[in-house]
C-alpha cells in the first residue's frame, strides 16, 4: 500500500473509531441490564429467544414475514424542481405490521409515532413515461430528511431514469417521537431487534408493491450499514424486489457484538456470539438464499471501514454468489463512492432495468 493510502486509510478509519465510541455512550442506558448479566443467565435468555422464534421460521419465511397489505399513502407535495425536473413527496400511511411475539408486543405497539410508515419520494415529471425506482435505505441513528438527500446521489439517481423513495425505518427520525438517546431498533433485547426487521420488511414491501402498482416497471432496494443489512434481507424473503445493493452493510448482529467487545471473551465470549446469532437468525440475510439472480445483485465495501468492516460485505457478497467492489474509503468518509454507484448502474443497464447512456 502505497504512504498516502496508508495515510488516508488511518484518517478515515478514525473517524469511524470516534463515531463509535460516541454511539456507544449514547446508548449505554439501553444497553445496562443486558451488560449486568452473568454468562449463563446471557445463554439462557438467548437460547429462550430462539426457542420463541423457533428454526420453522426461518424454512417458513411467509409465515413470519406475511405479504403486507396494500397501502394507500397521504401525499404531500414537498416541492417541484430540486432535482432538476423533479417532483418531491412525502408519503405516509399507517404500518399494518403486529408484533411475532405476545410478550413484546405492547411495549413495541405503545411507540405511536411508530406506527405509521413514512417515505420521502422522487418521481421524473409527471408525464414522463413510468420509471424504474430504486428505495434507499437509511444507517443507524439517521432518516432525517436533509440527511439523506445529502447521502444519497439522489440527481444522479433521477437522470439515469430511476424514481428514488427514502424510507424511514422503525424508530428512526419522525418514527422515534420525542424519545432521547439511541433508537430501540436494533435493541439489546435480540426480540426487539427480530420484531423491527419484520416490520422494517413489512413497510418497504408495502412501499415497493405501491410504486410497481403506481406503474414502475421494475423496483430495487439498495442501502448503507444498518440499511444495508435490511436490504440483503429483503432480498431473501420478498420476491418483490428486481435488484439490490447492499452498501458499507452489516451482515450479522452477533459479529458486530463481538467487535464493538459486547460479549465475553475467549470461550465464553464464542459460546456468547453464536448464542446471539442463533436468537437473530430468523430475520439473518444469511439465513436464507437469495431470491433475485445474482447477476442483480452487487455488493459495496469500504476497504478501511471501523464500524461494519469489509468482512461484513464479503460475507454477504459470498453468501449472494454475487459481485464484490471495494471503494478505498472508511463508513462514514466514502471516498470512492462514485465507483459503487457507477457499479449499479452498470447492472441496471446490464439487465435492461434503465436505458445505457448515449455514447459520446
Amino acid at each position: 500500500m502505497d504512504p498516502w493510502r496508508r495515510v488516508l486509510g488511518t484518517a478515515v478509519g478514525a473517524v469511524d473509531r470516534a463515531v463509535v465510541v460516541a454511539l456507544q455512550m449514547r446508548g449505554a442506558r439501553d444497553r445496562a441490564r443486558a451488560d449486568q448479566m452473568g454468562h449463563d443467565e446471557r445463554l439462557e435468555v438467548l437460547r429462550a429467544i430462539h426457542r420463541d422464534y423457533g428454526d420453522g421460521l426461518t424454512s417458513d419465511a411467509a409465515t413470519f414475514f406475511p405479504p403486507p397489505r396494500p397501502i394507500d399513502p397521504a401525499l404531500r407535495p414537498v416541492r417541484r424542481g430540486s432535482p432538476p425536473r423533479t417532483e418531491v413527496i412525502d408519503a405516509s400511511w399507517p404500518s399494518t405490521f403486529e408484533p411475532y411475539l405476545a410478550d413484546v408486543a405492547e411495549k413495541y405497539v405503545a411507540h405511536v409515532e411508530n406506527r405509521t410508515a413514512r417515505a420521502r419520494l422522487f418521481f421524473g415529471e409527471r408525464h414522463a413515461p413510468r420509471r424504474p425506482a430504486v428505495i434507499a435505505l437509511h444507517g443507524y441513528m439517521g432518516g432525517h430528511w436533509m440527511l439523506e438527500e445529502a447521502q444519497w446521489p439522489i440527481a444522479w439517481l433521477t437522470k439515469r431514469g430511476l424514481d428514488v423513495a427514502l424510507p424511514l425505518l422503525p424508530f428512526h427520525a419522525l418514527r422515534s417521537g420525542p424519545r432521547r438517546g439511541a433508537p430501540p431498533f436494533p435493541s439489546a433485547d435480540p426480540r426487539l431487534t427480530n420484531e423491527g426487521f419484520r416490520q422494517a420488511v413489512s413497510d418497504i414491501v408495502a412501499l415497493a408493491r405501491w410504486l410497481r402498482a403506481r406503474g414502475a416497471p421494475h423496483v430495487g432496494v439498495m442501502g448503507m450499514s444498518l440499511g444495508g443489512y435490511t436490504s440483503a434481507l429483503l432480498a431473501t424473503v420478498s420476491k418483490d424486489l428486481d435488484f439490490v445493493m447492499p452498501m458499507i452493510p452489516l451482515a450479522s448482529v452477533a459479529d458486530f457484538a463481538r467487535e464493538q467487545g459486547r460479549l465475553g471473551e475467549g470461550e465464553q465470549g464464542d459460546a456468547q456470539h453464536a448464542a446471539l446469532e442463533r436468537a437473530n437468525w430468523v430475520v439473518s440475510p444469511m439465513a436464507r438464499p437469495l431470491l433475485l439472480p445474482a447477476a442483480r445483485a452487487l455488493v459495496v465495501a469500504a476497504e478501511h471501514d471501523r464500524i461494519t468492516p469489509s468482512h461484513h460485505a464479503r460475507r454477504i457478497a459470498t453468501h449472494f454468489g454475487c459481485e464484490l467492489v471495494t471503494i478505498p474509503g472508511g463508513h462514514l468518509v466514502q471516498l470512492g463512492r462514485a465507483e459503487a454507484f457507477r457499479g449499479l448502474a452498470a447492472l441496471l443497464e446490464r439487465e435492461a432495468i434503465i436505458a445505457p447512456r448515449p455514447q459520446r
